[in-house]
């Protein structure tokens, strides 16, 4: 079932890349007293997602910011490395936190999981953006197909 909004995001444990190498992170720990705009991506290094989809809120971190949010995270289908790898390559600083799902335990949680197999991929996120406040959904936007227009940032943005 897919998560909607109104709904506790699920736990589950993400990897990101620390000083001293991976480390997990869960959802409590991530959500828990905060409003968090998250924003999944097919996969890093991908066209959409390098050219248009992190570089949006890149571009609007301090905005989002501004309307109240405490972290924004971009989360993926990768293994930690490549988010790592990732990050670096489009100069995300510590505005944006780099979210391993590397067996897509969290994408499955929450239903939006995308099967890339046709192109190679395997399982993979759909496209979407989210706000959640103290870890419950206040704003869900899903990609439909190919597109890219409400995940954006600035679709995000605007519907604050």
């Amino acid at each position: 079932m897919t998560i909607k909004v109104g709904d506790k995001i699920p736990q589950a444990t993400f990897t990101t890349f620390g000083p001293d190498g991976p480390k997990p992170l869960t959802t409590d720990e991530l959500f828990s007293g905060k409003t968090v705009a998250l924003f999944a991506v097919p996969g890093a290094f991908t066209p959409t997602c390098s050219a248009k989809h992190l570089p949006s809120f890149k571009a609007h971190a301090k905005d989002l910011k501004a309307k109240g949010v405490d972290a924004i995270a971009c989360v993926s289908v990768n293994d930690v490395f490549v988010m790592k790898a990732w990050g670096e390559n489009q100069g995300i600083g510590p505005d944006i936190l780099m979210l391993a799902d590397g067996n897509g335990d969290f994408t499955r949680k929450i239903g939006l999981e995308l099967d890339g197999s046709k192109f190679g991929m395997g399982p993979r996120s759909q496209r979407y953006s989210m706000i959640a406040k103290n870890g419950v959904v206040e704003q869900l936007n899903v990609e439909q197909g190919g597109e890219y227009r409400v995940s954006s940032a600035e679709y995000l943005l605007e519907n604050i």
